[in-house]
C-alpha cells in the first residue's frame, strides 16, 4: 500500500542504491484501485510461471539422472551449462552411430553453413533450419563462449567476426560446440582448452606476416629480426 517515492527508492538494494533520485521520479505517479488489481494479477501470473518453470526444470533433472555423466562431461565445454547439456541430449542422445560424422549432425541441427554452388561459385552460406529446439541452446551457448575469456572458442569468435560479422560468428562457434559434443560422445573423451592463443600456434608462420602487414597499414615501418620483431613510426 505504500506510493511514497521516497519511501520505495529507499528499499532499493546494490548498486541501485546510487540511483535514488532518479528512482524517486521514476516511481512517482498515480496508482489507482484498478491499477493495484492489474500489478496483483500480473505478480499472480509471474509467481504462477515461475512455479511451472521450476516443476519443468525439476521433471527435466529427474528424466537426465540415467545420463548423469553425460550431462557433466558436456558441462565441461565453454559456454555450456547443464541446461544446455540436458538440452542437447534431449535431442540428439548419448548414440552417434545414426551420424556418420559431426558434419552430419551439424547439418541437422541447422548450425552448419549452407553449400550452395553453381559452376563453382559459392552462392550462399546460409545454414539450413534445422532442429530448432537444438540450434536455440547451441545459439545461447555460443554467445557464452564469445564472452569468455582466455578460452579456444572466444579467440574463434573473434577470429571470425572480424571478417564475416557477429552473426555468423556466433553461428561458427555453435557449429564448434557440437561437433566437440559429438566427439565427447562418440569417443568417450574430455573437453581439452585448447586456449585463447591456439590460432596463433597453429599459424605460426603466418601470425607474424599478419601482424607486420597490419602494423604496416597503421602507418608503421616494420624491421624483421631473428626471434625479434622491433617496430618504429
Amino acid at each position: 500500500g505504500q506510493t511514497n517515492p521516497t519511501v520505495l527508492a529507499d528499499l532499493a538494494a546494490g548498486r541501485l542504491r546510487n540511483k535514488t533520485e532518479a528512482l524517486e521520479k521514476a516511481l512517482f505517479g498515480r496508482i489507482q484501485e484498478h491499477h493495484r488489481i492489474i500489478l496483483q494479477q500480473l505478480i499472480t501470473l509471474i509467481d504462477s510461471m515461475d512455479k511451472s518453470i521450476a516443476a519443468l526444470d525439476k521433471e527435466i533433472e529427474t528424466r537426465c539422472t540415467p545420463f548423469t555423466q553425460a550431462v557433466e562431461k558436456l558441462d565441461m565445454i565453454t559456454g555450456v551449462g547443464s541446461s544446455t547439456a540436458q538440452a542437447i541430449l534431449s535431442e540428439v542422445g548419448t548414440d552417434m552411430r545414426p551420424f556418420p560424422t559431426a558434419g552430419h549432425l551439424c547439418a541437422w541441427s541447422g548450425v552448419a553453413p549452407g553449400n550452395n554452388e553453381s559452376a563453382g561459385k559459392r552462392l550462399s552460406g546460409k545454414t539450413r533450419n534445422g532442429n530448432r529446439s537444438l540450434k536455440v541452446a547451441l545459439v545461447q551457448a555460443a554467445n557464452a563462449a564469445a564472452r569468455s575469456k582466455d578460452t579456444y572458442l572466444s579467440a574463434l569468435y573473434r577470429r571470425i567476426a572480424a571478417r564475416r560479422g557477429r552473426k555468423r560468428a556466433i553461428i561458427a562457434v555453435a557449429h564448434a560446440i557440437l561437433k566437440i559434443a559429438y566427439h565427447m560422445l562418440k569417443d568417450g573423451t574430455d573437453y581439452i582448452e585448447l586456449g585463447a592463443d591456439h590460432f596463433d600456434k597453429l599459424n605460426s608462420k603466418r601470425t607474424p606476416h599478419r601482424l607486420i602487414k597490419r602494423l604496416e597499414q597503421m602507418g608503421y615501418a616494420v624491421t624483421k629480426q631473428t626471434q625479434t620483431l622491433s617496430a618504429a613510426a
